[in-house]
């Protein structure tokens, strides 16, 4: 399982000591939730956050753009250290040209699914990405509690995947603990973002080492 601490979830008074944490952590990855408050209702921080963080570790930036016009700033975040870059299907008019706009600057495309929005709106497209992130709450807050059809739609997008024979990563966004963790995990999905619970953990490290477990 590959495990993705969020950290819109870390204490932004010592960003750099919990990005340290995190470098020294079993963890595989770095999210990094990028909120504009037009496509979710709540703002986060942008590329001088990102480029700090990078500054501090050399594991891969997850970055999730919850934001309009996600094009316009491709390039700067990727000259700010991301790794992978996520978009909303919800955000893009023209998802396929924004998925080549982010492969174009080599580094991995993602394509995120809100709560509604179903597995079927990728058919045309999952060959061409890297990453199906599915998000497990509305988009836009950390700590909100896990919605139980996720797991169904795990299901769904792994079937379309083995389907359409590539090798997309399944992510899950939202609500994950060990308990949800470990329901998404038996349905298919690759890798798991967390962030309230780790960070709210009396040991952040060891919880996210027995994520690694799941």
């Amino acid at each position: 399982m590959i495990v993705s601490p969020s950290i819109l979830s870390c204490d932004f008074g010592n960003i750099e000591r919990d990005t340290k944490m995190l470098h020294s952590s079993e963890a595989d990855w770095l999210h990094i939730d990028v909120m504009d408050g037009v496509f979710v209702p709540n703002i986060s921080f942008g590329f001088p956050i990102l480029k700090n963080v990078d500054q501090h570790t050399d594991k891969i930036l997850d970055v999730h753009l919850m934001i309009v016009n996600p094009d316009k700033y491709i390039k700067d975040f990727v000259d700010s250290g991301a790794d992978i870059i996520t978009v909303h299907y919800e955000a893009c008019s023209h998802l396929h040209r924004t998925i080549q706009l982010i492969k174009s600057f080599g580094v991995k495309a993602g394509v995120a699914l809100n709560p509604h929005t179903p597995v079927t709106a990728l058919e045309e497209v999952i060959q061409d990405i890297d990453l199906v992130l599915i998000m497990s709450v509305n988009p836009g807050f950390g700590g909100q509690k896990f919605i139980p059809a996720t797991v169904s739609k795990v299901k769904k997008i792994k079937d379309l995947i083995k389907q359409k024979n590539t090798s997309t990563i399944i992510e899950v966004d939202g609500g994950v603990n060990l308990e949800t963790g470990a329901q998404v995990c038996q349905a298919g999905a690759d890798a798991i973002v967390a962030g309230s619970f780790v960070f709210k953990s009396e040991d952040p490290s060891e919880t996210i080492s027995n994520l690694k477990k799941l």
